[in-house]
């Protein structure tokens, strides 16, 4: 499996899961058969903490998987344990948050709709810097870092096999001016200029468009290989949520076709995007 070690930990989680609802078995049954607690199995089929080759092993022999597989699982142990470009930037990336950004650097797609701010896969340095210094409690040095680390996560919309980055914007995050009207100027040029990527889709729900279903901003991540199931990410200002019942991503998907249905066209969105650069620019 290609990916980041986060992706591969996921993909590990999923595997280790289906093999024991396969045995009918619960995370107890597994844990005592192991001499392990419950909760460790649990623990190990979330795809938030590493697993360690040899828990993999024994998992696999109680399972009376294939060799092949065993094999394959084992890897996948190991490669988790790898560390991302993105942990060299220490608390610049809350641990939250930094299982995100492991999903998103392996993802194939990536589904966006933002009520508030712009995309932060579409943000300039100064757009981004504004919105990390209105946390009160950022030094100068934390924004910095942060900015550092928004900047390098876009590079992966240009590389070789980048993903496909949908975004919906609501019409009031590109009138919600941030730092001021030079900043939103140069924002606005940039989501122009990244629009015109062959893998990226930005579209603007505009004020008229009506109701809609939805509670926030979210973004839904696809991947490559058919096992790994797509999911949803919403950010609140302390922590996250990963949604990856089959039913949630489901229930997501369509409320964001829904969106992209009543958003403008991404042409109609462009010239919408050049009429506000004008006004931001007099």
């Amino acid at each position: 499996m290609t990916g980041s070690p986060t992706a591969r930990r996921r993909r590990l989680a999923i595997e280790l899961k289906r093999l024991r609802e396969e045995s009918r078995l619960t995370c107890s049954q597994v844990g005592a058969e192991l001499d392990w607690s419950s909760s460790k199995v649990s623990r190990m089929e979330t795809g938030r903490v590493r697993v360690q080759p040899s828990d993999v092993d024994a998992l696999c022999r109680f399972y009376e998987t294939s060799d092949d597989l065993r094999a394959l699982l084992k890897s996948l142990a190991k490669e988790s344990k790898a560390k991302g470009w993105w942990h060299a930037h220490g608390d610049a990336i809350p641990t939250w948050f930094s299982v995100y950004v492991g999903l998103e650097q392996a993802a194939a797609n990536l589904r966006s709709y933002q009520a508030e701010y712009i995309p932060g896969l579409l943000q300039t340095d100064e757009y981004a810097a504004e919105q990390c210094r209105a946390w009160v409690d950022h030094t100068p040095d934390d924004v910095q870092r942060m900015v550092t680390v928004r900047m390098r996560r876009q590079e992966l919309l240009t590389e070789e096999a980048a993903p496909d980055l949908w975004a919906v914007v609501h019409e009031g995050a590109l009138r919600h001016v941030v730092g001021n009207r030079a900043v939103m100027t140069r924002q606005l040029e940039r989501m122009l200029e990244l629009g015109k990527l062959k893998n990226v889709t930005v579209q603007v729900l505009p004020f008229d468009a009506g109701a809609y279903p939805t509670t926030g901003s979210y973004t839904l991540l696809g991947f490559p290989e058919q096992e790994d199931l797509d999911m949803v990410y919403r950010e609140g200002l302390t922590d996250s949520v990963y949604l990856e019942d089959s039913k949630d991503v489901a229930l997501y998907t369509k409320a964001f076709d829904h969106l992209r249905a009543l958003a403008s066209s991404p042409q109609r969105s462009a010239l919408l995007m050049t009429r506000l650069l004008e006004e931001y620019s007099l």
